[in-house]
């Protein structure tokens, strides 16, 4: 009403209207009726309310607003196809309801089907005969077990996802040795740590190489598109990966990792047993008898 202000407006409404809607509204909705604000279809109409929008919109020659194609009523309202006699609308965003003319959507026809022949339908003949070029049963019994047992095989196999591309990574792995010091931006989290991008390479930064204790998540500890001080921890080539940690802090795992392997392990009760079933038992001498 406000874009077309010298427009009539009828807004018509299905008969079970009323019944559908919250019953704090039902008082508003009788005023609506009473005042011809609202218009709904006589019970019984045929078509309900589409039919009796189309016997309006026909009778005076007024434009159907609405987004529904009414297809069932094509044959009997053929003027839906005319230009200027179905208008659409739709919400927009930062901008309102936007209103546009359209076109109602045609029915697709319905695609024929050829019907099978009587041979099709009967049941698959059985052969009399071996296929051709067929020389030996046993050969295909070994073929056809082959067969079946590849995919088992390749389905225990899991390839293996690279994180880099084969150049970047081998130019990567020829520039920085293990313990050189490099820069990364933080991209993405993962379940235990974060990806680094290093120039043309990704690097993973665990949690166990963030911090000493290792933070419960990668959030805690650095943000996406931060960047962070690294050293180049291991590399693992079958899936072209850089494993980095903060500089520092892989110094100092290797050497509680290094110090925790000369320690001597502590003796199981096991071995404590044994132990003691080895040691002598030293026997007290008897003593001598008085004469």
């Amino acid at each position: 009403m406000n874009e077309y202000p010298d427009t009539k407006v009828t807004v018509v409404v299905d008969a079970t209207f009323g019944h559908r809607i919250d019953k704090r509204e039902v008082a508003e909705f009788n005023d609506a009726i009473d005042n011809n604000e609202l218009v709904s279809p006589p019970a019984g109409a045929v078509g309900r309310g589409d039919g009796f929008v189309l016997t309006i919109a026909k009778k005076i020659g007024a434009t159907v607003v609405s987004n529904d194609s009414y297809q069932e009523f094509h044959s009997g309202h053929p003027w839906l196809f005319d230009g200027g006699r179905l208008m659409g609308g739709k919400p927009v965003p930062l901008v309102g309801w936007v209103f546009i003319d359209r076109l109602p959507v045609r029915p697709s026809a319905a695609k024929s089907v050829k019907k099978a022949s009587r041979e099709a339908n009967r049941p698959m003949p059985i052969p009399r005969t071996p296929p051709p070029n067929i020389k030996l049963a046993a050969k295909t019994k070994v073929a056809t077990t082959s067969a079946v047992a590849a995919p088992a095989a390749s389905a225990r196999t899991k390839p293996t996802t690279a994180v880099n591309e084969l150049t970047p990574f081998l130019e990567f792995v020829e520039k920085y040795k293990i313990g050189s010091k490099v820069k990364g931006t933080v991209e993405t989290y993962s379940a235990h740590g974060v990806y680094v991008r290093i120039g043309n390479v990704l690097g993973y930064l665990p949690l166990r190489l963030m911090s000493n204790p290792p933070p419960r998540s990668a959030r805690e500890f650095v943000k996406i598109g931060q960047q962070v001080s690294l050293v180049v921890s291991s590399f693992t080539a079958s899936r072209r990966s850089i494993d980095v940690g903060i500089v520092g802090l892989v110094t100092e795992v290797k050497k509680s990792a290094a110090t925790v392997a000369s320690a001597p392990a502590a003796p199981t009760k096991r071995a404590k047993k044994q132990k003691k079933r080895a040691t002598p038992v030293q026997t007290r001498k008897a003593p001598a008898k008085k004469k």
